[in-house]
């Protein structure tokens, strides 16, 4: 019983991808804890978003966002993978293709839902809004922007950005998702040149990458400056700008060393890049739990780092679950021919 339970849950928790959701979970959760040090007469919310109906609601617009985009990449390369990742569950035949039609719209209907639920406690629609505005980005990543290479790696960032807004779209801490904007977008186009992915990244897609990142920074920045004043950049009560951005930064600096070292000591450069897509995203809970720990408090930060070991175990769990399922499997033969 456990074997069959098994072998139809696993498909569909590769085909979404849900061993990383956490990293979702702790971006969104790290704009509720932030928008709470946020007065109301400065954007903030008069309720404390910290109870148990909208952390619900949270958790579950970033996992049913991050499974619908997760499953829509894979319905759409349902073909290509065929030819060159036959394992994954749609080609397999593990996962039907209607199956995951209806997984897919599942998940985009209960973030929905769940967005309309949180945007009706705080009273603020824009949550909803922004919800529906992060899966449009989800879609068009999907079905064209992964093949615009420069426009795909942006859209990567700021489908990032947007999800990290969804619970407070006043912009608590503007760097927090700036911070994340910036890191996924990197990140991808590094990976995406050390994994040499076709097709290959040009001088003209680094500097269409590099302007974008740059052109988004400076309307965000400008944006918020214009309708709420240069001390909107940080929260009340802090002496200066520099002080709570320490730990991210320095996060920052870690994470490019840990990279450094992944591409000297690893065999090949496609290695690398897939090794260091997957360290770069758990690393996101670190700048959550950085931002968290310099505005809100360390005791909240170290809860929420917490999601690290939990996204790092579920990662390996799935891997050793896949392996342990396929040599429980009968081989099969193929007869030699002569």
């Amino acid at each position: 019983m456990f074997g069959s339970l098994s072998q139809r849950l696993l498909p569909l928790l590769q085909l979404t991808r849900m061993a990383l959701v956490f990293t979702a979970i702790a971006d969104s959760y790290a704009t509720a804890l932030l928008v709470r040090e946020v007065p109301p007469e400065r954007g903030g919310f008069a309720a404390d978003v910290l109870q148990a109906g909208p952390m619900l609601a949270i958790a579950g617009i970033s996992i049913g966002l991050y499974g619908f985009g997760m499953s829509l990449n894979d319905i759409i390369d349902r073909r290509r993978d065929r030819q060159i990742a036959a394992h994954r569950p749609l080609p397999s035949g593990r996962v039907g293709l209607l199956t995951a039609h209806f997984i897919m719209l599942l998940l985009v209907a209960g973030a929905l839902g769940a967005a309309a639920f949180y945007s009706a406690w705080t009273g603020n629609w824009r949550c909803l809004l922004l919800a529906v505005w992060t899966g449009a980005l989800i879609s068009f990543y999907d079905l064209a922007g992964k093949y615009l290479v420069a426009h795909g790696l942006l859209a990567l960032g700021l489908i990032r950005f947007f999800h990290a807004l969804i619970p407070a779209p006043q912009l608590p801490v503007l760097w927090h998702p700036l911070l994340l904007l910036n890191h996924v977008t990197i990140l991808s186009a590094v990976a995406y040149h050390w994994e040499e992915k076709r097709p290959a990244l040009t001088r003209n897609h680094w500097w269409l990458v590099l302007g974008g990142l740059a052109a988004v920074d400076a309307l965000s920045v400008g944006f918020v400056a214009w309708r709420r004043g240069w001390s909107h950049m940080v929260l009340i009560d802090q002496p200066a700008i520099a002080l709570p951005l320490i730990p991210p930064l320095a996060a920052v600096a870690a994470f490019v060393g840990i990279a450094w070292y992944v591409r000297r000591h690893t065999a090949t450069s496609r290695e690398a890049g897939q090794t260091v897509m997957l360290y770069g995203l758990l690393w996101l809970i670190v700048y959550d739990a950085a931002f968290v720990g310099a505005y809100t408090g360390w005791l909240q930060a170290m809860l929420l780092v917490l999601l690290f070991p939990a996204a790092y175990f579920s990662v390996q769990l799935m891997r050793w679950w896949s392996k342990i399922l396929s040599l429980s499997q009968k081989p099969t033969f193929k007869r030699a021919r002569t």
